[in-house]
């Protein structure tokens, strides 16, 4: 019962603070795209938006909840099949900052969102050193959410599909 409480609440905070970007053509699109096993973009930023929050209510954390939503969601918005041999060569190294141009062309950015999206690939890139802490809990969140996805389903499935159903 508890459970099925807190995960109705990450649902309606994703929901609520995400609005936008989840009604968004460009974000439905990256349905198309597969991110990790056969988990596509979309679902994967929704999962690692859910985990964002689920790690900062479990924190006690005081964030920018609007900004924390946002910038999960965004964090993977590079727009492409990254499979595809046609992509941009360095995926890993490049698709944060190609994530951001698109999100800037989209959507209005804010500084905290932009940091998130531009450096959540750290460690990995050692250059793009978080500066807020919903950045730090990017990062924890996709390299949680993307190793799950690629051996198994992805977190919050359920909530995943909820979400899908109130866009």
């Amino acid at each position: 019962m508890r459970k099925t409480l807190r995960k109705q609440q990450i649902q309606r905070t994703v929901l609520s603070k995400g609005a936008d970007v989840l009604a968004s053509e460009n974000h439905k699109g990256t349905e198309k795209y597969i991110q990790h096993g056969d988990v596509s973009v979309r679902e994967h930023t929704i999962s690692v938006a859910c985990m964002c929050v689920s790690i900062a209510q479990k924190l006690h954390l005081n964030l920018d909840y609007y900004a924390l939503v946002r910038g999960a969601l965004l964090h993977d918005y590079f727009l492409y099949d990254w499979h595809d041999k046609d992509h941009p060569k360095r995926h890993g190294w490049k698709h944060a900052s190609i994530a951001l141009e698109n999100a800037a062309d989209d959507f209005s950015i804010n500084p905290v969102e932009a940091d998130m999206i531009k450096k959540h690939m750290f460690p990995f890139n050692l250059t793009a050193v978080p500066r807020y802490r919903e950045t730090v809990i990017l990062t924890v969140a996709d390299k949680v959410c993307s190793f799950k996805e690629t051996f198994s389903k992805p977190f919050y499935s359920d909530v995943i599909d909820n979400i899908e159903d109130n866009v």
